[in-house]
Formats: structure tokens, C-alpha cells, sequence
């Protein structure tokens, strides 16, 4: 058995595939590069963050906005998948560790950060 990937970060280039196809999936969002990593906007605001082991956090995950009260929650529920982001964090955000969810789980988050963001227009539209 190999070991060599003991304590380090999941596969980065796996688990960006699984956030991309599902925020590309959402209405009006498109993907640039921000801060060294992929970045996913509605509009010209922020949903979704990339961080695969940014500054060797040792996080492989994706950082979205949470309503009031939720990041606290997720992250007393589950510390091993939520955790408090840098920079974005004091606002609520939380971090998703990407390998540690499923992929319905990963959907839902990700589609409820794009419906606080997106315009009300947009998600009256959606839903």
C-alpha cells in the first residue's frame, strides 16, 4: 500500500472538475482566474473560489458565501469539511474540503452561494 499521499492534499485537478461542472452548470457564470486560482461569477460577483492548497494550507477546496448563522453551523456539525477561509471568512463564507463531500452535497452549497449572489432577477427566473 502507498502512503506517499499521507497528510497531503487531495488531487487538486480532480476535484476542480467536480466544482467547475457544476458552477458552469448554473445560469449566467463564467470562470476567470483570480488570486492563482479558478474563480466562478454571476454577473461580475464572486459565488465560488478554488483553493488547491493555497500558501500549503493543505485545503483542497472551494470557498462560497453562506447565509447568516450557516458557517458557524457547518463548521461546529462537520470540522473535517467546513472550515473558516482567510480574507473572506469574517463575512460568512465558508470552506468546503472537496473530498470530503459528495457530490449532492457539494451542488447544493454551491447553488445556494450562486442564489445569494446572483441577481434577484436571475434567481426569480430559476427557481
Amino acid at each position: 500500500m502507498n502512503n506517499s499521499n499521507k497528510g497531503k492534499p487531495a488531487d487538486g485537478s480532480i476535484q476542480i472538475e467536480r466544482v467547475r461542472g457544476i458552477c458552469l452548470a448554473l445560469p449566467e457564470t463564467w470562470e476567470k482566474i483570480s488570486h492563482g486560482e479558478p474563480t466562478w461569477f454571476v454577473g461580475k460577483k464572486v459565488f465560488a473560489m478554488f483553493s488547491n492548497n493555497h500558501h500549503d494550507d493543505g485545503h483542497v477546496a472551494v470557498t462560497v458565501p453562506a447565509a447568516i448563522g450557516i458557517q458557524e453551523m457547518l463548521i461546529k456539525k462537520a470540522p473535517k469539511k467546513f472550515y473558516c477561509p482567510p480574507y473572506v471568512g469574517c463575512r460568512g463564507w465558508i470552506g468546503i474540503e472537496v473530498d470530503r463531500v459528495s457530490d449532492k452535497e457539494l451542488a447544493l452549497h454551491i447553488h445556494e452561494a450562486w442564489k445569494l449572489i446572483a441577481p434577484k432577477k436571475l434567481t426569480a427566473a430559476n427557481e
